[in-house]
């Protein structure tokens, strides 16, 4: 390593300092190609001995927002040690920009916070009349509380439910109640031509067949139903009596939701947090209120930002940086919110979202973080541990990218940063 290439480290670590948040060099300040930012990087020894840990790793953060991928992209990166309880790198980290799937995490971290780690996602089977010599005189009520995981094991434990009340016929129907949600089967902001989840409170194995389904079941169970015109599909009933309550706990949402960055589990959690606020019907703009005001509550405008919905799926949906990188603050300050959140999250080199990504020595197993893809986004935020032990969060959201594979490659490189020596 050369004099001049000592001193220009130094000078790209004291611009960093200053100009926090803004682009740290000029155009034309910036290396000719990837090659010659990757040969300064690489040479880590030089950059430790000379400059502060955070400092180096601003140095060299600097050096790769300076790569051409830049030049006709957008990118925002905020970074937070979470021991010393500061940012130690800001790159426009308050440009409004879309989250794509890292919006699951503002989701997870506010239905952990208000709901709980004991939240359970229920169904419930309940019954209107009388039962009178094996017969209900009523009607059979599937009652959708949106659990994204209802199968046909729980729809079994339905008919049985029937069968061990003694029940053989029944004289009504049944009635999918939907009520616990509005109306609506799309988000906000969702493209026609996207794998687009239904958005009803009554699925089982993902598609709105439940009633269909349970039928079919009843019949083969030799329980008899005579329709009568009693009936009220899609309303809920004066005081239904329950019989079977099938259940599934908010972390066993939380785990297919954030490793396999499932979108209907998301919005299941994002109604969740409208439902159990006593909204009824649940609203998207019940839930994004309500995130709103955990956005209030860590210091930021929340009039600034936009949320359409739980998944990111929206184009509409609008955050920063440092939105996210506070979010993330604020579950690892509160132990009975990361507790849930953290065991979620995909984990570099080994499982999830990030299972084929960062396998090198020092952010494999060590990057924990949610994964973000829509057409030309690509996020991702989460945590590592730094090598000198600090534990770190941060947001990285790349935006206008030709190919997917070209931001990956850059966030990986930050987070190869922010771990190594």
């Amino acid at each position: 390593m050369n004099i001049t290439k000592s001193l220009l480290l130094i000078l790209l670590a004291a611009c960093s300092l200053a100009v926090k948040g803004q682009q740290p060099l000029t155009a034309t300040d910036a290396p000719a190609d990837d090659s010659v930012a990757d040969s300064l990087l690489n040479d880590s020894v030089v950059v430790d001995s000379l400059l502060p840990w955070d400092q180096a790793v601003a140095a060299k953060l600097d050096l790769l927002v300076q790569s051409p991928l830049l030049h006709t992209t957008q990118a925002a990166i905020m970074v937070w040690d979470l021991d010393a309880d500061s940012a130690i790198y800001c790159f426009n980290h308050q440009q409004l920009m879309r989250p794509a799937s890292t919006q699951k995490l503002i989701t997870a971290i506010t239905a952990i916070d208000r709901l709980g780690g004991s939240y359970q996602f229920k169904t419930e089977l309940a019954y209107t009349g009388t039962i009178d010599n094996r017969t209900l005189n009523g009607d059979l009520h599937c009652i959708g509380g949106m659990d994204p995981r209802f199968n046909v094991d729980d729809l079994n434990a339905f008919v049985e439910s029937v069968r061990r009340m003694g029940i053989d016929t029944i004289r009504g129907g049944l009635v999918a109640d939907r009520s616990m949600k509005d109306s609506d089967m799309l988000g906000e902001g969702w493209c026609w031509d996207d794998d687009n989840p239904v958005l009803s409170p009554l699925l089982i194995d993902r598609e709105d067949l439940l009633l269909e389904r349970f039928e079919a079941l009843l019949t083969k169970a030799h329980i008899v139903i005579i329709p009568t015109n009693t009936s009220k599909p899609g309303r809920r009933a004066p005081m239904p009596k329950k019989i079977c309550t099938r259940f599934h706990t908010i972390d066993q949402i939380l785990m297919k939701m954030m490793k396999d960055s499932d979108n209907l589990y998301a919005e299941s959690m994002f109604y969740q947090i409208a439902a159990a606020a006593g909204n009824h019907p649940a609203t998207a703009k019940n839930a994004a209120t309500i995130i709103k005001r955990l956005i209030t509550q860590l210091g930021l405008d929340a009039s600034q930002y936009y949320v359409a919905d739980g998944s990111g799926l929206s184009l509409y949906n609008y955050v920063s940086a440092e939105l996210e990188t506070l979010f993330l603050r604020y579950a690892f300050r509160n132990e009975n919110i990361f507790i849930h959140l953290y065991p979620s999250l995909p984990i570099a080199g080994v499982d999830g979202t990030l299972k084929n990504r960062m396998k090198d020595a020092f952010t494999h197993g060590n990057v924990h973080a949610k994964t973000g893809t829509v057409s030309r986004v690509i996020t991702l935020a989460g945590y590592c541990k730094a090598a000198n032990g600090h534990n770190l969060c941060f947001a990285l959201l790349n935006q206008g990218i030709p190919k997917a594979s070209m931001a990956r490659a850059f966030q990986d490189r930050v987070c190869r940063i922010l771990c190594e020596p």
